[in-house]
């Protein structure tokens, strides 16, 4: 009787082998550029938006100021048409 053996593979690094790693890191390099790239771009979309409410909350600030003058200045006339309403 003959004893058959088993073919032993040599072991070692296959070409399957370092495909599927080379695979690997590519997908998950491009993955971390893509996230990269959109955290860069939702930065300085918020860099945007944080300056325009900045313009906003001055320009209401203007506008409550320019609404305190309007009103002294109409009741500076309203004090003075009746001063001279009161000399005729």
């Amino acid at each position: 009787m003959r004893v058959k053996r088993k073919i032993r593979q040599p072991n070692g690094i296959t070409l399957g082998m370092v495909s599927v790693v080379l695979i690997s890191m590519s997908i998950v390099l491009i993955l971390a550029l893509i996230k990269i790239y959109l955290s860069n771009q939702i930065y300085y979309e918020s860099k945007n938006v944080n300056k325009l409410q900045r313009e906003v909350s001055a320009l209401k600030a203007e506008e409550f100021m320019l609404k305190q003058n309007v009103e002294a200045l109409q009741f500076k006339s309203q004090v003075t048409d009746t001063i001279f309403v009161i000399k005729d």
